[in-house]
């Protein structure tokens, strides 16, 4: 058992354990007061008052990744339930964002080559100027100086295992297909545990 799937499992049985304690204090009977007073004037009230309270709320973290100069994207989310709340959230980081940003940036200060250079550590983007027929730059082993052009194309060929991989396609295996939506439903199955 991989210890994602691990960890989500007992994810599971701990929010189970707390609705159960939810569900026991939900049940409860709300607060009644019952009271009757008579007087000599011979008149009789009943009265009932019911109190009822809303629940608490958790709120989620705000993460601002608004500004447009980060490469971050922030993801955040919370659970109530009667008697527990749970909050989260976490920043994650873009790395093509970062690449795009820092090739802009050394072309802006005129390092032309540096940034294609640093563009072609993506196998698209090695694609795409191979197609062109304008290869990546490579930095030459024996002269230590950068190669362009047909020099460019010449050195590749000696130095295939420097041509960026290519990207996994998006297909899972099997396996992590099969914990992803033993995730999934377990998630929902929680969700709509709670809900109720």
């Amino acid at each position: 058992m991989s210890d994602r799937l691990r960890n989500n499992v007992i994810a599971g049985f701990i929010v189970l354990a707390f609705w159960i304690v939810s569900f026991s204090a939900m049940a409860a009977d709300p607060i009644v007061t019952n009271s009757t007073s008579n007087s000599t004037v011979t008149t009789s009230t009943d009265a009932k008052s019911t109190i009822r309270t809303n629940p608490p709320s958790a709120i989620s973290p705000s993460i601002n990744a608004s500004n447009s100069d980060l490469c971050m994207v922030g993801v955040s989310g919370a659970v109530q339930t009667q008697i527990l709340g749970i909050s989260t959230g976490q920043a994650y980081s873009d790395e093509n964002c970062m690449r795009l940003k820092n090739a802009k940036v050394l072309y802006d200060m005129g390092m032309k080559v540096a940034a294609v250079a640093l563009m072609c550590q993506t196998r698209s983007v090695y694609d795409a100027m191979k197609f062109a027929g304008t290869p990546c730059p490579i930095n030459s082993p024996t002269t230590g100086e950068g190669l362009i052009g047909q020099e460019a194309t010449a050195e590749w060929r000696l130095k295939t295992k420097k041509i960026p991989e290519k990207q996994q396609s998006s297909n899972m295996n099997r396996g992590v297909f099969l914990e992803k939506l033993v995730s999934g439903i377990l998630g929902v199955i929680l969700l709509a545990i709670l809900v109720v």
